[in-house]
């Protein structure tokens, strides 16, 4: 990797209008549908379901839009991790920290921006306020959704950016839901996953009781090291340093339904995990950490009544109660032998989250509101050194109000609605340790949505929000073992943001083609970046603004077995600096652009094959070497996947078998400064479904 100085961007903004009309996409048709409880505050318009893909374009009611990912895809990874997933997501970029983590960013947001629930209770609240998703198993998930921009009020404090919402308990008791299954595969290093679930089914009337359970275990002793980079002599030259993983999981869900439509439902799951962190290849001083042993466990309940009268009017109440509890230690080394340790960090993290939502109907219109209240607790011990507790307390209560503006049928504009809401939140530290303690923080944030059935096939959507996110202990008062410097002074942050777009189908050049194109506008204050000492170390600062413009472009065209199709996200994501306004400092790891594609279709034999293209444009980190802003060149990667599916008898239905070659050119891509993905990889993997 050769750094370069940064130049400045000079994109102007009335350019995205322009570009926004001349790349809407065209009609087609959508069928709407309510979602299950972590989505209960969103009605979605989903497109119809084809088999083979790994996403589908989602477009919402009240104003957001989203995409969903099929985990029964050939090219997701069995037995997937969270952040393996992701990368088959459109619009959202994800890649590994200096900290060994797996994070994402989204339209000029980062990681800690982004809320990730597991129905409806969220994994983000935490001594971090993000989670490491290259730890979090879901194997267990009924679907995952990415909804980007201006999302619900609803979804509880801190979300800014867009939501990762993950179902394991919640989603009706279907007989026909396919509940045993099992997953396994091997790559050309000898790393190998496997996982089963089993699970049940009693139906009665209207109601019925599903329960399911299951484990997997992941292994591997490194990641292939790409071509062209170079690391410390003396290592295993074809073998990324430090890259090792051990990971087992389990899970267990349930779910009662009553035949009046009362239910409860229960989630659970954990990990024990061990890795190592990956060193930086472009500074003097990389972090020299391995993680022998992290754990946590992530439990939900969950119950909610039928609609039907209440003391409000008619409407319905639902109640969940979600528990993580985790615990981690990293050690430091003096050298990259990984021999002998200097320093260690023990930590010990609760979060109680608690969450209380419901609907009502006032009119021809419905009411939505939710209270969640939320408490971590931390426990960092550092050896040489002492012990600190630190707590956090974070409220945030809701209300939407949705209503009809024309009624399906009624001419062009069919089914308009609009939406409208506001929360309060509030934030607080009552335990910070032996650092300087801060008062409680109140804030507001309020939102504006709406959607129109243009025709028969094309739904028009546009929204407008505001939402604050309070600074998380780490950003506060971690020094990261020696990496950061503390801020307990950093204010909170506030996000303004517009997007409007379409979403549909059109039937062209005998295909069917699903089209989403998305127009978005945002803007932070009190930005929180990380800026360089110069010393190697950073510390986390408040910016004046990050502002973000862009277009987001998804399609998929089918002639029967044969489909094509790409995404196209066009960013201009800049910094203007409260000490030097002359000043247009670049935003770390947001590329200009980022272009996807894929061309699937059959093979002799029953076979299909899959060829996918992802390119990122150029993109910037802070080098705490040079004390400067550095560009990354743009890359691209080709990933193949050939596979084949069996009818296969006993208590699955399905055979899925899959060969995947990873990063076919063996290309340099890297996920961050000095840290690149895998180099070329072949997989083989199954499932039984």
């Amino acid at each position: 990797m050769t750094p370069r100085l940064e130049r400045g961007m000079g994109w102007r903004r009335a350019k995205w209008l322009l570009i926004g009309v001349l790349c809407a996409p065209g009609a087609g048709e959508v069928a709407a549908q309510v979602p299950d409880s972590v989505a209960r505050d969103t009605t979605v318009v989903r497109l119809r379901e084809l088999r083979i893909e790994a996403t589908r374009p989602i477009a919402s009611v009240s104003g957001a839009s989203a995409v969903r990912l099929s985990l029964q895809s050939p090219r997701v990874a069995a037995v997937p991790l969270l952040g393996e997933a992701l990368r088959e997501v459109p619009f959202v970029h994800v890649r590994e920290n200096s900290r060994g983590e797996t994070q994402l960013t989204l339209r000029g947001t980062e990681s800690r921006q982004l809320a990730v629930l597991v129905d409806g209770v969220p994994l983000t609240l935490g001594w971090d306020a993000r989670t490491d998703l290259s730890l979090i198993p879901i194997e267990a998930a009924r679907e995952v959704e990415l909804f980007r921009g201006t999302s619900s009020v609803l979804h509880g404090p801190n979300v800014l950016g867009g939501v990762v919402s993950i179902q394991l308990g919640h989603g009706s008791v279907d007989p026909e839901r396919r509940l045993n299954g099992v997953q396994g595969g091997v790559d050309a290093t000898g790393a190998a996953v496997g996982g089963v679930r089993l699970g049940r089914t009693w139906s009665s009337g209207e109601g019925g009781l599903s329960v399911q359970a299951g484990g997997a275990y992941r292994s591997r002793d490194g990641v292939p090291l790409p071509g062209g980079v170079d690391q410390l002599a003396g290592v295993d030259p074809d073998r990324r340093l430090n890259s090792d993983l051990d990971h087992a999981s389990g899970f267990f869900t349930g779910r009662y339904e009553s035949e009046a439509g009362a239910w409860v439902s229960m989630s659970a799951f954990g990990y024990r995990a061990a890795k190592g962190v990956p060193p930086e290849l472009h500074v003097r001083d990389p972090r020299r950490w391995r993680i022998p042993e992290t754990k946590r466990l992530v439990g939900t309940v969950s119950a909610g009544t039928a609609w039907g009268r209440t003391p409000l009017g008619t409407g319905d109440f639902e109640v969940s109660i979600g528990v993580d509890a985790g615990d981690a230690e990293i050690d430091e080394f003096a050298t990259l032998d990984y021999e002998d340790v200097v320093e260690q960090e023990f930590a010990d993290d609760r979060t109680l989250t608690l969450r209380a939502l419901s609907d009502h109907e006032v009119g021809e219109g419905v009411l939505r509101s939710a209270l969640t209240w939320a408490e971590t607790r931390h426990v960092e011990r550092i050896v040489p050194g002492g012990k600190s507790t630190y707590r956090q307390r974070l409220m945030s209560l809701g209300g939407e109000f949705e209503f009809p503006l024309a009624r399906p049928g009624a001419g062009f504009w069919s089914g308009a609605r609009i939406s409208l809401g506001a929360s309060f939140d509030r934030g607080s530290t009552p335990e910070t340790g032996d650092r300087e303690p801060r008062e409680a923080i109140d804030d507001w944030g309020a939102r504006i949505g709406g959607s129109a059935q243009l025709g028969d096939r094309v739904r028009l959507h546009m929204g407008a929000s505001r939402r604050v996110r309070f600074p998380s202990l780490r950003e506060l008062y971690s020094g990261a073992l020696g990496r950061f410097v503390p801020n307990p002074r950093l204010a909170p942050e506030a996000l303004r943001a517009v997007e409007t777009g379409v979403t549909g189908t059109i039937d062209a050049l005998g295909a069917e083609i699903e089209v989403q194109g998305v127009l978005f506008i945002q803007s932070f204050s009190n930005a929180i970046v990380r800026t360089g000492l110069g010393d190697g170390r950073f510390r986390r600062e408040n910016r004046r603004r990050i502002d973000a413009a862009g277009l987001e472009l998804l399609g998929d065209a089918r002639w029967g077995e044969f489909s094509v199709g790409g995404d196209l996200t066009w960013q201009d994501v800049s910094v203007t600096d409260e000490r030097f306004p002359a000043l247009r400092p670049r935003a770390e790891y947001q590329p200009e652009l980022t272009v996807g594609g894929h061309i699937g279709g059959p093979l002799p034999g029953g076979l299909r094959v899959r060829a996918a293209v992802e390119a990122v444009g150029r993109q910037f980190c802070v080098h705490p070497d040079l004390e400067t802003d550095v560009s990354l060149d743009p890359t691209t990667r080709l990933d193949l996947v050939v596979s084949r599916e069996f009818t296969v008898g006993g208590p699955f239905r399905t055979l899925q078998t899959s060969l995947s070659l990873d990063n076919l050119a063996d290309a340099a891509v890297f996920d961050q400064c000095g840290l690149p993905q895998p180099g070329r990889l072949l997989r083989l993997q199954f499932r039984l479904f």
